[in-house]
C-alpha cells in the first residue's frame, strides 16, 4: 500500500530540517516521491542523510533558501516568528505547514498507533517500529530519534500500518486520528505550555477524543497521570480500553521483571495466557513501555506471541541509555533523561545492572522554565549517582529567565547529601570527568541538549 503525498506537500520546505521530528517528516515524503528541500542552523549526519534520499539541505537560515515554486514551508513550534525564511514565505504566499498537519497528513488511509506520554514515547515508538518490521509488516514510523544510524528515525513503508510519536509538548498531538493510541504516564512538564495537572489532564482528554470510532486506547493503570485520563474518558462507548500494569486487575498484567544485567525478563498474562519475553535494554520502565508497544500491536490483530518474540528484536535506540563506548576501563553511556522523572528512572536501571560499579553523571539541564518548575527534583535525582558534574542550562528554544541557573540543581543535589560539582566551561567537562574516573566506573552523559557531543570527547581523555 502506496499512499500518494498529501495535497500542497509535493514541494515542501522544511525549516529546521535536521530537528529529530522534522527530519522524519522529510525523509518520509522524499521517499514517497516529494522534492525536498530546507535549512538548519548547521550540518549535521541527519542532513547527509536526508541528501542521500535527494533533499536540498541549506546551512543557516537565509530568505534566498526559500524556492519560488516551493508548494508549502513546514515548521515546527521552536521556529520563531522573525526567521528570515518565514518571513519570504509570506511575501511569497506560499502556505505555512505546522509539523504535527504534515505528519497526519502522512498518515491518512493507513492505521496509525500514536504513542504519547510525558515518558517513554520515543523508545515505545522504536520498540513498535523495529518489532513490526521484523515480523515483515514494513510499517511507516517517524520516531524522534534515531535506531542506529542517522536518518534511521523514519521509514515510508509499504505496510498499512504507521506508528508515530504523539508530542503533547504544544498540543500538536491533537491533530492525529490514530487507530490505536498509547498513553504511557502524564506529568507536569513544559511549563511555558501547560500551567497545572488539569491542562495536562485536558489535553490529554482531547487527544484520546481523536481516536477513531471503535479504536483502542492502551493506557498505563500504574502511572497515576494515565489511570487519571483513564477515568476520565471511560464512559466513552466508541472507545476500547486497555490497561496494563503490575497488578492483577490490568487487562495485560505484568505478572514479573526478571532483570538480568543490561537486559530484562518480562512476564505477562494477557486473555488468559503466560507469555514471556527479553527486553534488551535495563530497567523496569522500559519493560513497561514494551509492554504497552505489544498491547498495541495486539489491538491491530497481530498474534500476542509472534509480537512478544519479536519485542525481542529491539536493542535501543541513540540516546535512551545507549553504550557510546569504554576506555581505561571505563564505561561512558548515554540518557537522554532531561526530566526528574526520567533522570530517576536511568539512573534506577543503571544502578540495578551495574552492581557495585561507581555511577559518575554529567548533567545538563534542558530549559530555563524546566529547571525553574523542577530544578530541585532534578537535584534530588542525581543523589542517585556517585559524583556528578552539572553543566550550565541549554536553551533550546528559550531565552534566559533572570534568577534561573543550574545552581538551583546544584543547591538542591547538595543539600540532599550528593556529590555535585558545577562546571561553567562545556570544554572542560570532558577532561573533568575523565580525571574523576577510575577503572570499572560507568560514566553518564545526561540531557536532551548537546551533552552527548562530550561522551565520545571523555572516551579521547580516557584513552590517552
Amino acid at each position: 500500500m502506496t499512499p500518494g503525498l498529501p495535497t500542497a506537500m509535493d514541494r515542501p520546505h522544511f525549516i529546521g530540517i535536521g530537528g529529530a521530528g522534522m527530519s522524519g517528516i522529510a525523509k518520509i515524503l522524499a521517499q514517497r516521491g516529494a522534492q525536498v528541500a530546507g535549512s538548519d542552523s548547521r550540518d549535521s549526519d541527519t542532513a547527509d542523510a536526508l541528501r542521500a534520499h535527494g533533499a536540498t539541505v541549506h546551512i543557516g537560515h537565509a530568505p534566498g533558501h526559500l524556492s519560488d515554486d516551493a508548494t508549502c514551508v513546514v515548521i515546527s513550534s521552536a521556529i520563531r516568528a522573525d526567521n528570515p525564511e518565514l518571513a519570504r514565505a509570506a511575501e511569497l504566499g506560499v502556505p505555512v505547514v505546522h509539523r504535527s498537519d504534515a505528519l497526519a497528513g502522512l498518515m491518512h488511509g493507513l492505521r496509525p498507533i500514536a504513542v504519547a506520554g510525558t515518558h517513554g514515547k520515543t523508545t515505545t515508538t522504536s520498540m513498535l517500529a523495529v518489532s513490526l518490521s521484523a515480523l515483515g509488516l514494513d510499517p511507516s514510523y517517524a520516531i524522534g530519534g534515531d535506531l542506529d544510524a542517522p536518518g534511521s528515525n523514519a521509514h515510508h513503508g509499504a505496510g498499512d500500518i504507521f506508528v508515530a510519536e504523539a508530542d503533547e509538548s504544544d498540543r500538536s498531538f491533537h491533530k492525529y486520528a490514530p487507530q490505536v493510541a498509547i498513553i504511557l504516564n502524564a506529568e507536569l512538564d513544559h511549563h511555558a505550555n501547560y500551567a497545572s495537572m488539569d491542562e495536562i489532564y485536558e489535553s490529554f482528554e482531547t487527544f484520546v477524543g481523536k481516536v477513531v470510532p471503535g479504536g483502542t486506547l492502551v493506557v498505563s493503570s500504574d502511572q497515576a497521570g494515565a489511570a487519571e485520563i483513564a477515568g476520565r474518558v471511560s464512559g466513552n462507548r466508541d472507545l476500547n480500553i486497555v490497561t496494563y500494569g503490575e497488578h492483577e486487575g490490568a487487562d495485560v498484567w505484568i505478572r514479573k521483571i526478571t532483570p538480568r544485567g543490561l537486559t530484562s525478563e518480562v512476564c505477562v498474562v494477557l486473555d488468559g495466557r503466560e507469555i514471556v519475553f527479553t527486553v534488551s535494554v535495563p530497567g523496569s520502565h522500559y519493560a513497561h513501555n514494551a509492554v504497552a508497544a505489544l498491547a498495541a500491536g495486539v489491538a491491530l490483530g497481530i498474534p500476542a506471541e509472534e509480537l512478544a518474540a519479536a519485542l525481542g528484536k529491539y536493542t535501543g535506540v541513540k540516546r535512551r541509555l545507549q553504550l557510546k563506548g569504554e576506555a581505561a576501563g571505563v564505561q561512558v553511556i548515554d540518557s537522554y533523561a532531561h526530566h526528574p522523572t526520567e533522570m530517576t528512572a536511568d539512573l534506577q536501571a543503571i544502578r540495578g545492572a551495574a552492581g557495585d560499579a561507581r555511577i559518575l553523571v554529567l548533567f545538563q539541564p534542558h530549559l530555563f522554565s524546566r529547571t525553574q518548575e523542577l530544578g530541585k527534583e532534578m537535584g534530588q535525582a542525581l543523589t542517585l549517582a556517585d559524583a556528578s558534574v552539572v553543566l550550565d542550562i541549554y536553551p533550546a528554544r528559550e531565552d534566559p529567565v533572570p534568577g534561573v541557573t543550574s545552581e538551583i540543581i546544584i543547591a538542591a543535589a547538595r543539600a540532599a547529601g550528593a556529590d555535585v560539582t558545577a562546571e561553567h566551561d562545556k570544554s572542560a567537562a570532558a577532561a573533568v570527568v575523565a580525571g574523576m574516573t577510575k577503572p570499572g566506573d560507568l560514566v553518564l552523559t545526561m540531557g536532551a541538549g548537546d551533552v552527548t557531543d562530550i561522551g565520545p570527547q571523555i572516551l579521547a581523555h580516557l584513552s590517552h
